[in-house]
């Protein structure tokens, strides 16, 4: 019985990595691309679109603490009442 459930599992495993197609992307029937961006003679491709903009990732390497100091005393800070 375990090996007949392991044999069902790794078809179903292997059936599943079977299954991923590795070829371009194309638009579905009676669909189109984008239309190019203004001054750009070509479409783009399926890659260039699905590629992201370093503008949409940034990278967070800012330092936002620019000095470290000790806070002085704060005379508005009272307890509440």
């Amino acid at each position: 019985m375990r090996l007949a459930g392991f044999a069902l599992l790794s078809l179903c495993g292997l059936a599943l990595a079977g299954c991923g197609v590795r070829t371009d992307l194309k638009p579905a029937p009676g669909h189109l691309l984008p239309k190019p961006p203004y001054g750009r003679a070509d479409p783009r491709t399926s890659g260039e679109l699905l590629s992201v903009a370093p503008q949409s990732r940034p990278g967070y390497d800012v330092e936002l603490l620019l000095k470290s100091d000790v806070r002085t005393d704060d005379p508005f800070d009272l307890p509440p009442q």
